[in-house]
């Protein structure tokens, strides 16, 4: 069971091997909801995620004899680090079965941390599949990255440091997987004070626990397509799924397009990298029916490779209207690229990228294809933009900018 004297032996444990990731109060995002929000950054905790709550208490109770065994996992990723930063300290190897679309610098670490790592399938269901019939072919042990009470227990803790941070909190924001955080945070915040209120999200696209909830049991679905790959998780656990019915309040989900302006959020006004998992109670802000409340947004982890870094703030701007590409058709003659630099000039366009075509058509009226890519300070200043090349008697139309920003 997941009890007060269970959590407490955990925090017990993990003290000394955490390290300290207190709230930090959000202005910007307090503004922009209504209400006072606070975020709890695990993605500053060792080996950048919460999960390493869960592991480390977990591999501490195994026996002798299961550890002797060596141990096995599945995992996006974050779990993944955990178990092997948790089992190199314990002196026990690891093997860790990965999706083949985990980000690099999740496997990288992994390896780091001296576990052996072998990639296998599309989601974390494939590989749960193999690190499951490698645990009975092996004897290895198995250590579920969320289907596991003592786990579970392990990543409640954040729970105890939310209210040592803030007495008073009102709502806690936690991103939901396959549950073993979401039963963790919701069981001991609900112990320590039972009217809080937990809300769970998940994303459109891998909304496992809400269908869950909904059929009133666990149900699998049949894809889980989502850009946050940390809870890409088709069937929920079905040991912390009591858990979840009883404490947490309610499930929110969120488009992948939102976790991208949540990024952009985090990143510009709080110098920090979330990767879209850690983003989802970020995100979740903004669906918010209260106003004046305390609220803490958990940020589940950091680990993020830098080609979905560079993806996600150029999709971001654009879709701030801080980047954008226009196409114009000019007359072939002197001078015609100087005078819609003029009007870009005059307007405060900054050029990105420019492309001057003329060999487009045999019209040399109006044979120069002119494309450019502009930054602008947002949806308001790009249309002022195109205005004024319309005014000065340019037909510039917008195009898209993702296949011109490469």
């Amino acid at each position: 069971m997941l009890s007060l004297d269970a959590f407490k032996e955990a925090r017990s444990v993990l003290h000394g091997v955490l390290r300290p990731t207190p709230l930090i109060h959000s202005p910007y995002l307090t503004r922009n909801c209504g209400n006072h929000v606070y975020i709890k950054p695990e993605n500053m905790q060792v080996t950048g995620a919460y999960k390493i709550r869960g592991a480390y208490y977990k591999i501490s109770t195994l026996s002798q004899e299961e550890k002797d065994r060596g141990l096995v996992t599945a995992s996006a990723g974050n779990h993944a680090q955990g178990v092997a930063y948790a089992a190199q300290a314990a002196g026990v190897s690891a093997t860790i079965v990965m999706p083949t679309t985990t980000p690099l610098v999740k496997v990288n670490n992994t390896k780091d941390y001296g576990a052996k790592v072998i990639l296998h399938g599309e989601v974390f269901d494939d590989a749960a599949a193999l690190a499951a019939q490698l645990s009975q072919e092996e004897g290895l042990t198995y250590v579920h990255p969320f289907n596991d009470l003592t786990l579970a227990t392990g990543q409640g803790t954040i729970a105890y440091e939310i209210f040592q941070d803030l007495p008073d909190v009102d709502v806690i924001l936690v991103p939901i997987g396959g549950g073993g955080l979401a039963a963790g945070v919701s069981t001991l915040a609900k112990l320590l004070n039972p009217n809080v209120e937990i809300i769970g999200v998940e994303p459109t696209g891998a909304a496992s626990m809400k269908a869950s909830l909904d059929a009133g049991h666990v149900v699998t679905l049949p894809t889980a397509t989502t850009i946050a790959d940390g809870v890409a998780v088709k069937t929920p656990g079905d040991l912390v799924f009591p858990y979840i019915q009883k404490n947490v309040d309610r499930i929110l989900t969120i488009d992948d397009g939102e976790l991208v302006e949540a990024f952009l959020d985090i990143m510009e006004r709080h110098k920090m990298v979330v990767e879209n998992a850690g983003l989802l109670s970020v995100a979740a802000l903004r669906h918010l029916d209260c106003k004046g409340k305390n609220v803490v947004c958990v940020l589940s982890g950091g680990n993020m490779d830098v080609i979905t870094m560079s993806s996600l703030v150029q999709h971001g701007l654009i879709c701030r209207g801080r980047i954008f590409t226009f196409a114009v058709q000019l007359p072939d003659r002197p001078g015609e690229l100087l005078r819609v630099a003029k009007v870009l000039s005059e307007n405060n366009g900054n050029i990105v990228k420019l492309e001057h075509n003329q060999f487009v058509n045999i019209n040399r009226q109006s044979g120069v294809e002119l494309r450019v890519t502009l930054e602008a300070f947002g949806h308001d200043h790009k249309n002022q933009i195109m205005a004024a090349l319309r005014q000065a008697g340019y037909q510039a139309t917008e195009t898209d900018t993702n296949d011109f920003y490469t």
